[in-house]
């Protein structure tokens, strides 16, 4: 059994890769699912999150109010570190439970997990894993993909990227680099050569 971590950036394409590795039969573990999960109304990390940044991150409906919450920390490095120290524990903790789940139920899977911010503030050793992939575009790319996707400006998207750690840092630390720059054809020929590789 292979454990893959897969990430990329905002807007990377990271998404697509996902959905072709699924397609060829890897189990996908979707961290921001979990992590939409560990917020869910009701749950101790949603209580936290108030507790930390006020009641105008919630919605009407009792929900986490992502975008109020994302205005918040995007503008703030603190915030963000503070929101991080609060979540990514338990998001980690429900991944390894997924991870075991599927070992006991698809003794021979490959396991791929999905985490944007894998090599951003998780470093390799925070998850078990036999290899990273990186989902590679440049900048330029990502800024026009971020602001036609999201429906704001070139600045707002470079303002979310600021955020993040730049692609071309996380590439040295790869495995596996999967260059998105091109044509979906392109990236998922890409994908079956490494699938490929991984099953040899």
């Amino acid at each position: 059994m292979r454990v893959i971590g897969l990430t990329g950036g905002i807007a990377s394409g990271k998404s697509l890769v996902a959905g072709f590795l699924r397609e060829m039969g890897a189990h996908v573990i979707d961290a921001d699912a979990i992590a939409r999960e560990v917020v869910a109304p009701g749950t101790e990390t949603l209580r936290e999150i108030v507790e930390a940044f006020g009641a105008s991150v919630v919605a009407a409906d009792g929900t986490l109010d992502r975008k109020a919450l994302a205005a918040l920390v995007f503008s703030d490095p603190a915030a963000r570190v503070r929101l991080n120290a609060i979540t990514h524990p338990r998001i980690r903790r429900r991944i390894e439970e997924e991870i075991a789940a599927v070992r006991a139920a698809r003794p021979g899977a490959t396991i791929v997990v999905d985490i944007p911010l894998l090599l951003d503030v998780a470093p390799p050793e925070a998850f078990v894993l036999d290899g990273t992939v990186v989902v590679f575009v440049d900048e330029a790319t990502q800024v026009a993909r971020l602001a036609a996707r999201d429906g704001i400006s070139e600045e707002a998207a470079r303002q979310r990227l600021r955020a993040q750690r730049p692609l071309r840092e996380k590439v040295p630390l790869a495995t596996w680099v999967v260059d998105n720059s091109g044509p979906p054809a392109a990236t998922r020929r890409q994908i079956e050569a490494l699938w490929q590789a991984w099953h040899a």
